[in-house]
């Protein structure tokens, strides 16, 4: 076909013209897998056949369905729901095999139906002892690109991973950390799971792939479990400087997750003695992608800026040591009155500014505040945003008190 392809267009236009003629599901799911990619039009009536003929599906079928959605990135959100009331509603057995690919293409997809999710979690768990550890990985990393976290099913996966130490790989080990720290999760026998990743990715860890080190030290940082020598391992120059200023996406990325763990190392680990990211790089990088506001951004910055009336009552765009760039900082006494910021001492900046302590009872308010756009938007006068904020701002700082 590739060697001719006036041969292959004309075959897609006469699967074009008579795919009315499909009267059984395997015939639409097949020609959709094989087919579909090569004709937007014809995968487009391809998806409608499977709409119509969806009741008539077996298991295998509703699953090669969504596989070949998500093989292809089509998220067509009709076929979808179809499959899924039929995944929930109907008790046919799904094997362990269905099961990991459902979860696969839903995750591929980011299609989140509650009882689906529900279903898949449930009939996995038995299956869990006969799994390999590639596809304890493979699972895990699935319900977690849906953000969905089945308590008994995870337990049941980090165990898998404990009993089998001895044959669980690094890359599996890796994806199977990676999906419990996108979900929070921290099994109840966690000495046991983490002294294993320890064990496991300690001693290789410098010889990963640059960035997955920093995927690896980002999640035992999201997880509370990271140690010195794996922040040294991400934090020293000869890694980060690589990801410093790309406009790589992916790069940016690693790069954000790179501030996180520097900011972890400062702030809960007193012991730790460096490196960290010099502020001097980052800062105008972070700035730089800090800069593009969102119309709501930029009505709150100018409401704040008239409330405040003098320049030297706030800072916007602050960067902090921490690599985090506030929207705006303010100092507020304990009436609740503007003083001058630059004045004070402020050693949480970059780079730390001020020679005056703060007056008592004085607080820095970062800002904006968490402003719902519903109740911005039923503000009409400047006079109403502005007393809104302020009303914003003593709450904040009336709480910070009362800590």
């Amino acid at each position: 076909m590739r060697e001719s392809p006036e041969l292959l267009a004309e075959l897609l236009l006469h699967l074009e013209r008579r795919w009315t003629e499909i009267d059984d599901g395997r015939t639409a799911v097949a020609l959709m897998a094989k087919t579909g990619h090569l004709s937007e039009p014809l995968m487009n009536r391809l998806e409608d056949k499977c709409l119509e003929l969806v009741e008539r599906f077996g298991p295998d079928e509703l699953r090669k369905v969504l596989v070949t959605l998500a093989a292809q990135n089509r998220r067509s959100v009709p076929l979808l729901r179809a499959v899924s009331y039929h995944l929930v509603q109907k008790p046919f057995p799904l094997t362990k095999g269905m099961l990991l690919d459902l979860a696969y293409a839903y995750g591929k997809l980011g299609f989140h139906q509650t009882q689906v999710l529900q279903r898949l979690a449930a009939d996995l768990l038995p299956h869990v002892p006969s799994l390999t550890s590639g596809e304890v990985a493979r699972g895990a990393k699935s319900f977690a690109l849906l953000k969905w976290l089945s308590p008994p099913l995870f337990e049941a996966l980090a165990q898998h991973v404990v009993d089998r130490a001895h044959t669980v790989t690094v890359p599996h080990l890796c994806n199977v950390l990676l999906a419990f720290a996108h979900l929070n999760f921290r099994p109840e026998r966690e000495d046991k799971f983490f002294g294993l990743v320890h064990e496991k990715l300690g001693p290789k860890l410098r010889s990963l792939h640059p960035a997955l080190q920093v995927d690896v030290v980002w999640a035992l940082c999201v997880l509370q479990q990271v140690q010195g020598e794996a922040l040294r391992a991400v934090l020293c120059p000869e890694l980060h400087a690589r990801f410093l200023g790309s406009e790589s996406p992916k790069d940016q990325s690693t790069f954000q997750k790179l501030l996180h763990i520097s900011a972890t190392a400062q702030l809960e680990h007193p012991e730790y003695t460096g490196p960290l990211l010099p502020a001097s790089d980052w800062a105008p990088w972070l700035l730089a992608c800090d800069g593009k506001a969102t119309p709501l951004q930029k009505e709150l910055r100018d409401t704040l800026r008239g409330l405040l009336g003098s320049p030297s009552r706030g800072s916007f765009a602050v960067a902090t040591q921490y690599g985090w760039v506030l929207d705006a900082e303010v100092l507020l006494d304990t009436d609740g009155q503007f003083l001058p910021l630059r004045d004070f001492v402020a050693p949480h900046l970059t780079p730390p500014s001020g020679t005056q302590p703060l007056p008592p009872g004085a607080k820095r308010c970062p800002c904006p505040l968490q402003v719902p756009y519903y109740e911005w938007l039923e503000l009409k006068s400047e006079w109403q945003k502005g007393a809104y904020l302020k009303d914003k701002m003593r709450k904040a700082v009336a709480e910070e008190l009362a800590k």
